[in-house]
């Protein structure tokens, strides 16, 4: 099924935002205030949702839920002129210096054309194979963002669930820098502590657990016991996940952009990827994964775009972006 798209079949943007979340939005502030003309794209799965409170959101002292700052971002660029509609993008190519990207939402398709793209997809966090819980994060139950709300967790009890170095490394993080009494779930990945390893354990007192969780209970709005295959109970007031995320970085990966090995795309300091007319901006790019990182970003990106908009886009397919590690 196709429908009309919400820009005229013979438009060619100046910009198509793709993704609604903090970095999109400010984007989308950026160039309505730039008059250009743009659309952004929303799927509606802006991790920054699943946040309950951030303390780290400057001006919002007593804090700020994600939805408020998705809603009050929302309001804020449509003051301007915004234009953001709900769909998928599903597929992006370039012809003859222009973006093509396929939109689907509601069952219907349709196609938009614009000079440059900004890809605001974001990220998943990988959901840790908790019994019978799927969806621990996303329900809030295993909270995914030390650096956001540590300070809240400050001096509490606390597991990490993770393994490997990534793991302890978030297990590290946490004991150095907000509690004592740290522990790393690792659900049966049977880590294996080499020597350097095992003094971060013993320096820092990390417990590591390294038998799998075979059972739950789940009371006032949290994970009170964690089972595990021993026989053991734990108590925790707070848990962390440190497994990773999914980069939504498809669309920019089928046109080649320059990647590190988790699908974060790398952009040179304005933001642009290795292909011509696209940028990246937000937790599809490698690097600190934060929301006020996003918003900047943003600015970044759509600033640039904007500068560039005078310039001819065949230009920039001679070139490209000069990207470095």
């Amino acid at each position: 099924m196709t429908i009309a798209s919400p820009v005229s079949r013979d438009t060619c943007l100046d910009c198509l935002v793709i993704g609604g979340g903090p970095a999109g939005l400010t984007a989308a502030l950026y160039l309505a205030r730039f008059e250009r003309r743009f659309l952004v794209v929303d799927s509606g799965q802006a991790r920054t949702s699943w946040i309950p409170t951030s303390h780290n959101i400057p001006f919002f002292s007593a804090g700020i839920s994600g939805p408020e700052i998705l809603t009050r971002q929302r309001e804020h660029a449509f003051r301007f002129g915004a234009k953001i509609v709900d769909g998928t993008v599903t597929k992006l190519e370039r012809h003859n210096g222009r973006f093509i990207a396929t939109v689907e939402g509601g069952g219907a398709q349709h196609q938009i054309r614009a000079h440059r793209v900004l890809l605001a997809t974001g990220a998943d966090d990988i959901e840790p194979n908790l019994p019978d819980l799927p969806d621990a994060i996303r329900r809030g139950l295993v909270r995914y963002c030390p650096i956001c709300d540590g300070y809240e967790a400050k001096d509490k009890r606390i597991a990490v669930i993770g393994y490997g170095d990534r793991g302890l490394g978030e297990a590290v993080f946490v004991a150095r820098t907000y509690s004592r009494d740290v522990t790393l779930l690792t659900l049966g990945q049977g880590m294996a502590l080499d020597a350097r390893q095992r003094e971060q354990v013993e320096r820092h007192g990390i417990t590591v657990v390294h038998e799998p969780v075979l059972g739950l209970d789940i009371g006032d709005g949290r994970i009170t016991v964690l089972r595990t295959a021993d026989g053991a109970e734990h108590r925790f007031e707070v848990l962390y996940s440190a497994l990773g995320l999914t980069i939504r970085s498809e669309l920019a990966l089928a046109m080649g952009a320059r990647h590190d090995g988790t699908g974060a795309l790398i952009v040179d300091e304005h933001n642009r990827t290795t292909v011509p007319g696209l940028y990246a901006a937000g937790g599809v790019v490698r690097g600190l994964d934060q929301v006020v990182v996003a918003m900047g970003h943003g600015a970044i990106a759509a600033t640039d775009i904007h500068n560039r908009c005078e310039l001819p886009t065949e230009e920039e397919a001679d070139g490209g972006a000069a990207v470095s590690d």
